[in-house]
């Protein structure tokens, strides 16, 4: 035990704040595995028995208090258990919430937990969502909504996303007190770093509210805390948050998501605050800085001044780490794989040797952790799995003991020839996520947006979000109605005026897109949806740029694409053929996304094609006499064509066609595709003048009385 925490047997002073500090719990990571299931469960329990052992007032969470976004029941009732073993007792509370609780805990109850008469919370727990247990679905809760219902832990820095453009959050601290000491303390649950770092760089997108002055107090008095969740180090700057765009009224900054153990506080140049990372309790990926002994922070505060202490923790797994670069290592033979294991086998055994030392911050002997980052530059690699099957029984982890990487190349000329030996191997290739799936396909849709569907498959996926296509096509269709709407009076809008204004709208996104791509500010898929009129996603997982896993990356969005949907009925594949006679299918220049037309726009398409024929009857006139003096070429041409439709000939038209229950809307598709069997293509439609009226001003919420950043 520490030695602060030796000399804090009894009650303390009362003017002292005690909390404990911890961050990236990863309750239920691998639950499934018979040796790791219970890893993370040891180490939570082991930090609520540190916070009971030092007689802390209360404890801090930074994120990430589950590994899955939806955990397994198994893993709440774990987690409940723990909770209410540590948390539940009749030890007084000697500290007050004096801020409007309503606003720091949104949930139906509207207060701290241990203020409630039916339940003796004798340890609170605070805590923020990372990007593993984020809010989402339609209700945008999370899992520490459940725990949170349960008066269990008191779950703030939720903030709301909604509106339109890149969005606006106002940060209202949870204001304690304990004696003369004052505490404001900020949280900030995750976002995705793309679009947060957007909004620190907007004017007026991010409020911290301050506390007042009341009873002869100063906002100077106040010791302020910011909690958050999210990229701190990363080599592109837009999937990070720079520590200077944090407000420099801060004096106490407690990071998240960053699993490396950085615990000790380190001022910030220029900024006046110390930024501590706890890192991780359980070791999720398994690199360089996971393998650094594991701690957790006792925080003591005292007016304006305060004490660190790290703690380490004795039930973590140990995790021995090393890297290797063959073409260095003089007992190794390129041509003779038998010395590249016996190289191998004996830098496992030494680690493995290491491992097994007795130390005084281990509670118990356990199967290691063994990673080896092997360059294998020049040399063929081996079976991961086979060469682990030895290690069954000595370590934690013989499926993945080895991983292999090369060394990075200079960039060759297109006319270098690349050796048969220097190309990709597929002992090397990772397991790909679903988004870079998603990325690599050569297709495009053309009804709703790419980006969204990424997110919604995402959701899906990941968080087992069964409702995310539906939302996805629901939000988009209310999209464009309301648009509509909006436009125009009900009363008086035409059926053929529908096409006219979807086209206008769908051109204003156009422009929109491209004057942003001009200006260099590309967002992630959740982003590009607001700024174009759209909503996000609710409940934005971190998708992208995770610190925590070690195979996943930085979503990439630059030409993505994926294929198309069957178009509802010939007269709305007329209307895109015309649209798009020079590059079928819809994919003109432009990056305009095609949406389903309803069967009132079907009708309009009649009324322009009759328009239309008035001004064009010569032409049509000569297009009709040349297709009856040649059969043959007229339906040449169709089959031409027919890709555009899916590529079907002359006699799938009706199949093309979506099932109504209404039989007059039927009666008039069909009847509109029997008059159109002998009518030649026409010529496609003017362009249409764009409208200032589609164009979204981004939404404000009004908030006034905090400083802007």
């Amino acid at each position: 035990m520490s030695e602060p925490a030796q000399a804090r047997g009894g009650e303390g002073d009362i003017n002292t704040l005690r909390i404990l500090v911890a961050t990236d719990c990863h309750l239920g990571y691998m639950e499934k595995d018979e040796i790791r299931r219970f890893d993370s469960f040891q180490a939570f329990e082991e930090i609520c028995s540190l916070a009971d052992q030092n007689k802390v007032d209360f404890i801090l969470l930074g994120g990430d208090l589950f590994h899955e976004n939806k955990p397994s029941r198994s893993t709440l009732v774990k987690t409940i258990e723990i909770l209410r073993r540590y948390c539940l007792n009749d030890e007084p509370v000697k500290f007050q919430v004096v801020s409007d609780q309503t606003v720091n805990f949104p949930n139906r109850f509207g207060k701290v937990n241990y203020e409630d008469p039916n339940f003796n919370v004798g340890m609170p727990v605070f805590t923020i969502h990372g990007n593993h247990d984020d809010p989402a679905g339609v209700d945008n809760l999370s899992a520490i909504d459940i725990l949170s219902a349960c008066n269990l832990v008191n779950y703030f820095g939720k903030m709301d996303l909604g509106g339109s453009g890149v969005g606006q959050i106002a940060v209202y601290p949870v204001l304690v007190k304990k004696g003369m000491t004052s505490v404001a303390l900020y949280g900030l649950g995750n976002i995705r770093d793309e679009r947060l770092n957007r909004m620190f760089q907007t004017p007026h997108s991010v409020q911290w509210m301050r506390p007042g002055t009341q009873d002869g107090e100063s906002v100077s008095d106040w010791f302020n805390i910011l909690v958050l969740h999210q990229n701190r180090i990363k080599t592109n700057p837009k999937s990070a948050i720079n520590e200077h765009f944090l407000p420099r009224f801060l004096d106490f900054v407690v990071w998240g998501h960053e699993h490396e153990c950085l615990i000790d506080p380190q001022e910030v140049p220029g900024m006046g605050f110390h930024i501590t990372q706890p890192g991780s309790s359980v070791a999720t990926s398994l690199i360089d800085g996971e393998a650094k002994p594991k701690h957790v922070l006792l925080l003591e505060i005292k007016g304006n001044q305060y004490r660190p202490t790290k703690i380490p923790l004795k039930s973590v797994r140990p995790f021995e780490y090393a890297e290797v670069v063959l073409k260095d290592e003089a007992d190794v033979d390129p041509n003779d794989q038998a010395s590249v294991l016996e190289h191998l086998d004996k830098i496992v055994r030494g680690l493995i040797e290491k491992s097994s030392q007795p130390t005084a911050s281990r509670s118990e002997p356990k199967l290691p952790l063994v990673r080896i980052k092997v360059d294998y530059t020049g040399f063929s690699t081996i079976n991961p799995q086979r060469f682990g099957q030895k290690y069954v029984g000595k370590v934690a982890n013989p499926q993945d003991i080895l991983i292999f990487s090369k060394s990075a190349k200079k960039r060759q000329s297109a006319g270098d020839h690349i050796d048969d030996s220097e190309k990709l191997r597929p002992e090397e290739l990772n397991q790909q996520t679903i988004e870079a799936l998603v990325a690599e396909s050569n297709l495009k849709m053309e009804i709703l947006p790419v980006d969204d569907l990424d997110i919604a498959l995402h959701d899906f996926v990941n968080k087992d979000d069964k409702m995310a296509f539906y939302s996805c096509l629901q939000r988009n269709l209310e999209e464009t109605r309301n648009k509509l709407n909006s436009e125009a009076d009900k009363s008086k809008i035409e059926e053929e005026d529908i096409i006219v204004k979807v086209t206008e709208c769908m051109q204003e996104r156009i422009k929109e897109r491209s004057l942003r791509s001009k200006e260099g500010t590309r967002f992630t898929s959740s982003s590009q949806n607001l700024d174009t009129g759209g909503k996000s996603v609710t409940g934005q997982s971190s998708l992208n740029s995770f610190s925590d896993d070690e195979d996943t990356r930085e979503m990439l969005l630059g030409g993505r694409k994926s294929s198309g949907f069957t178009r509802p009925s010939k007269d709305t594949a007329d209307v895109a053929k015309r649209g798009a006679s020079k590059s079928g299918r819809g994919r003109g220049t432009s990056s305009m996304k095609q949406t389903t037309l309803s069967f009132s726009q079907s009708r309009s398409t009649i009324r322009s094609e009759e328009v239309a024929s008035s001004s064009e009857e010569e032409t049509d006139a000569n297009e009709v006499v040349e297709n009856s003096e040649d059969e043959s070429a007229q339906q040449v041409g169709r089959k031409r064509a027919a890709p555009r439709g899916r590529g079907r000939g002359r006699g799938s038209t009706a199949k093309r066609g979506r099932k109504t229950d209404v039989a007059s809307i039927q009666s008039m598709m069909s009847k509109d595709d029997d008059d159109s069997e002998d009518e030649p293509p026409k010529k496609a439609p003017p362009r249409v003048r764009e409208s200032p009226q589609c164009s979204q001003s981004p939404g404000t919420m009004g908030l006034s009385g905090g400083d802007d950043y």
